[in-house]
Order: C-alpha cells, then sequence, then structure tokens
C-alpha cells in the first residue's frame, strides 16, 4: 500500500535548504491513535507500536513528545475525546495564585520513552522531539480574555507565566537533545488566528521570540534543524521567526497565507511544511486528494525547501482512506526530479 525506506537525510536536507534530496519528505506533527489503528489495523499499546505506524506510514521520523504537560497541573475540559481549555477564567489570575501554584521540575519529567524509541528505531529514521506552548499554557492559565487584558492592567503577571513556563519548556529541549537519536527539534504554540496574531507583536518580541531564539540556539549549537508549528496569519512575524533560528514553518495555514507568495518572500531562509488543505483532506475523495497534492508538490517542491503534509494534524476525523491517498501522493508526485504540471 505504502513503501518508502526511512532516510532522516532527506528530512534533514529540506529543512536546511541544502537543495533537492531524493523525494520531498511527507511529514506532520500529529496522527491521532484513532488513524494510527486503524492504519496497522491493531491497537497502539506503546512505543514501539507507535514507531511501526510512522515507518509503515512512510515518515523518516518518529515524532516524539515526552509527558510534561500533565505536570504543569493545568485545568482543562476533556470534551469529545479531546483536551479543551477552560473558557472563562482560568485558575491563575493573581501574582498571590502564580506563586502558591504547584509548578514541576524537569526531574519530575519521565523520558523513559524516549530511550525505548530510541532502541526500537528502524534503520534510516531519527526522532523528532517536540515541546511548546509558552504562550498557549501562560494564557490557558489565566483565561484567553483575563490574559490579554492583564497584558496591559497588570503585565508583571503573564510575562511571568510566560518566563516561569518558557524556562520549563527550554529544559525539556535541553533534555531531549541529549539523546542520540534526536535529528530535529519541533516548537509547537499558536499565535495566530486566520486573519491575524492573537496578540502584539511588541509581546511576542519581548515574552515569546527570545524562548524561541534560545530554542533555535539550541538546535544549532547541536546541528540540527528547528520546525515552528503555529496556525495563522504570521506577515507581521515571519522576520521575527527567522531570526530565532527556525528552519521549517508548519502548517502554512491555506485561509490564512498564500503559501506561493510565502514560498517566493521566504523560500530562500525556510523551510514550508504542510498546506495541504485539512478541511478538503476531510471534506474530499482520493481522486481530489490525489491532484491537491500533485499541485502543492510541484507549487512548493521546485528546488528543495518543502516537506509535504497536512495543514494542522490528522485528527480522528479525517477518513482513512483519504489520509492513504495524500501518503500515497506524496509518494507518487514527490519524487525528484518533479513531474512539469500539465
Amino acid at each position: 500500500m505504502l513503501s518508502r525506506e526511512p532516510d532522516f537525510s532527506r528530512v534533514r536536507k529540506m529543512l536546511l535548504l541544502q537543495g533537492e534530496p531524493d523525494a520531498i519528505p511527507a511529514v506532520e506533527i500529529v496522527v491521532n491513535d484513532p488513524i494510527k489503528e486503524a492504519f496497522l489495523g491493531k491497537r497502539i499499546q506503546g512505543v514501539k507500536d507507535d514507531i511501526e505506524f510512522w515507518e509503515k506510514a512512510g515518515y523518516d521520523y518518529y515524532s516524539y513528545v515526552p509527558p510534561y504537560e500533565e505536570k504543569l497541573g493545568l485545568h482543562t475540559i476533556r470534551r469529545d475525546g479531546r483536551n479543551w481549555a477552560v473558557e472563562g477564567e482560568g485558575q491563575i489570575q493573581t501574582l498571590e495564585d502564580f506563586e502558591n501554584h504547584a509548578w514541576p521540575n524537569l526531574d519530575e519529567v519521565d523520558f523513559a520513552s524516549m530511550e525505548e524509541a530510541g532502541r526500537n528505531l528502524p534503520d534510516g529514521m531519527q526522532i523528532i522531539a517536540r515541546a511548546g506552548e509558552i504562550f498557549v499554557y501562560s494564557w490557558q492559565f489565566m483565561g484567553f480574555e483575563k490574559f490579554c487584558y492583564a497584558t496591559v492592567e497588570n503585565p508583571e503577571l503573564p510575562e511571568r507565566l510566560m518566563h516561569r513556563i518558557g524556562s520549563f519548556i527550554y529544559g525539556i529541549c535541553e533534555r531531549e537533545i541529549e539523546h542520540r537519536n534526536v535529528g530535529a527539534l519541533w516548537y509547537s504554540d499558536d499565535i495566530a488566528y486566520a486573519d491575524a496574531l492573537m496578540i502584539s507583536p511588541a509581546f511576542l518580541r519581548k515574552n515569546l521570540f527570545g524562548w524561541l531564539k534560545k530554542i533555535g540556539d539550541l538546535a544549532k549549537k547541536c546541528n540540527i534543524p528547528l520546525l515552528y508549528h503555529t496556525d495563522g496569519r504570521l506577515w507581521n512575524v515571519m522576520e521575527d521567526i527567522i531570526a530565532c533560528g527556525v528552519n521549517g514553518l508548519h502548517p502554512i495555514e491555506p485561509k490564512a497565507m498564500d503559501s506561493c507568495e510565502v514560498k517566493r518572500k521566504y523560500g530562500d531562509r525556510l523551510c514550508l511544511v504542510g498546506n495541504i488543505d485539512l478541511d478538503l483532506l476531510v471534506r474530499t475523495d482520493p481522486p481530489f486528494i490525489r491532484q491537491m497534492v500533485r499541485e502543492r508538490i510541484l507549487q512548493l517542491g521546485r528546488g528543495g525547501g518543502y516537506c509535504a503534509g497536512s495543514s494542522n494534524t490528522i485528527p480522528d476525523y479525517v477518513p482513512l482512506q483519504n489520509y492513504i491517498a495524500m501518503q500515497e501522493a506524496i509518494f507518487e508526485f514527490g519524487a525528484y526530479p518533479l513531474q512539469r504540471i500539465g
């Protein structure tokens, strides 16, 4: 059904803008377990099963995130099988709340599954280690409306939240890159809606991009690429993102930014990752998806600098046949030299 020998060097070459590898890599940050299980025809019962999915689905890496989120003690709402932010007022509203919260330390995070992953990686595969959500966790602790008001009326509280969570997430990244099988870091933090940033560029420059730059410097020191995931319209901070040392930007949300324009303006400094419309991936059929993937590859993949995948993640409501159609089209049309349009 799907076949491509794993070779992380093609991902690395794309992200570092080193020209055309043998083929365009298939890249996702998350594939939800129901899709993995339907694809494999069995339950995901551990790291070994998870790695089997990433290999058989045609990826050159294993996407790994350590179990640190629950250590933060963030209250969420469980609904429809997913965790959602508490609506309205969050659990931290004052500096006293902040001081009294049981903030975790790195020693509480168990990285044993990362060691297990390293022992079970097939030849050619490496780990892309994930961490993130400094901004997202910070506003979730307060509630978004309260957080935004506080940036003007009581800036010490959101700024201290960003610093405390930033320190923790940076420490996670430091631990991750100690592992010899890590081939890239992937930082995620949604900062934008489809039509605008969620908060001012000035706030992001003061409280987020410094941490992203530290993570970028860490990746550069270890000679590995850094990917950054954020949805939304990012034109006002694209130069900031690049200056932080980001090599690959994901997912280039289609309704927020024209990927061809992003390629024209920044393709000599930034690898584009994703951009295959998730909405269409859900609502259309395999022949349409095949053509959509072909167009994305031909428009964005010439000369390198593009990794193909969805414009978000692969949630459980994506039809399995459509997901497979996307993967097969990436492998069919993504081999270099690329076909011509027409």
